[in-house]
């Protein structure tokens, strides 16, 4: 166990060794006993044993000694865990949601949310040992960072989208469960501007171990910097997605546009080439959902809406407009399903707008 840099976290990390030092003490003294007994009163030494059968003092000793060590350990552990659970009057609050395989984070005071996800999730299928060996984050790195400022007390809901996920910073001293339909509490404050990293710990599906947690903390005016910034990309995002979904698209743009979301968001499930891996990540290749012209408003749902119950997540919220039309007609056209329709992001608002 790590010392971590949060108060909670010395604390934890202080508790943890004295515990130790109890354990390595008693097994010194068992132990030592036991070893004494077996030399010098084997058989060979003492060939006619003891007629007592008991002591009344010896066994209150080890009863009432025992005893004392757990009191005083228990004291202490019910004090520091009371303080880990109080995430009462925090400066500020993040809604932490997991979802396969991804973090959503909300920051509740500033009307900031965006989605943390693997760096390079190319390589869930091409794993580089040379890389492994030379990056010491290798797999830990994330898209977009939660950054929070330091020495402020910061309170994390944990929800989940589909399955049980578990946020874990053990610098931080954190680890909740996320579960779904539940919110659960914690809290830190970090001291010490810094990258933090952590991961899920609950094992949540087939990329359960592509859930890296990066925690950035800086000084209160680069924190403050950062949420001008994050908001500014907010309006400029809305804005290029407005005008994108006011565009028609030429099939080129889209196809390109669609097999760069793809790659990025779908590959992984269903495979490069669109065989997917039936029955837990059905083919795209062929099937009647993408084929079939009357399928298309139930292709561009469960690309929006996810499917309850599955490992299809829901992208409404995570790509534009243009985004899902462009992966929408990709799917449709691409590895021989060539259907020659064309989804513009006019078909999404709308799609959007009616339901």
């Amino acid at each position: 166990m790590r010392p971590g840099v949060t108060e909670t976290s010395l604390e934890a990390f202080e508790l943890h060794m004295a515990v130790i030092w109890v354990m390595t003490g008693i097994a010194v003294v068992v132990f030592g006993l036991m070893i004494y007994s077996m030399i010098f009163h084997r058989k060979s030494k003492n060939p006619t044993p003891a007629t007592w059968s008991h002591s009344t003092t010896v066994e209150f000793i080890w009863t009432i000694i025992p005893f004392i060590i757990l009191i005083a350990l228990t004291i202490p552990a019910v004090k520091l865990l009371i303080k880990m659970e109080d995430a009462s009057d925090p400066d500020m609050s993040v809604v932490v949601t997991g979802s396969q395989w991804k973090w959503h984070y909300k920051y509740m005071e500033h009307d900031i949310e965006f989605f943390s996800n693997l760096a390079t999730p190319q390589q869930r299928e091409n794993f580089s040992l040379e890389e492994a060996q030379n990056n010491p984050n290798y797999l830990l790195d994330v898209d977009n960072e939660l950054v929070l400022p330091a020495n402020k007390k910061v309170r994390f809901l944990m929800t989940a989208d589909d399955v049980i996920h578990s946020w874990w910073v053990p610098e931080l001293a954190v680890k909740k469960d996320a579960i779904p339909g539940f919110i659960n509490e914690t809290w830190t404050q970090v001291p010490t501007p810094g990258t933090y990293r952590g991961q899920c710990t609950e094992l949540c599906g087939k990329w359960h171990g592509f859930m890296p947690v990066v925690v950035k903390v800086v000084t209160e005016t680069e924190f403050d910097d950062w949420v001008a910034q994050k908001k500014e990309e907010k309006i400029a995002a809305e804005k290029a997605a407005a005008e994108a979904a006011a565009q028609s698209w030429e099939m080129d743009k889209l196809m390109e546009l669609g097999k760069t979301v793809y790659d990025a968001k779908c590959a992984a499930c269903h495979m490069q080439n669109g065989a997917g891996v039936p029955p837990t990540f059905p083919a795209l290749k062929g099937s009647a959902m993408a084929i079939e012209a009357d399928q298309i408003n139930a292709h561009i749902d469960i690309v929006v809406n996810g499917k309850a119950g599955t490992a299809m997540a829901a992208f409404g919220n995570q790509l534009t407009d243009a985004e899902i039309a462009a992966v929408v007609t990709y799917e449709r056209n691409a590895w021989g399903n060539d259907t020659g329709e064309k989804v513009q992001p006019a078909d999404i608002q709308a799609f959007k707008a009616g339901n």
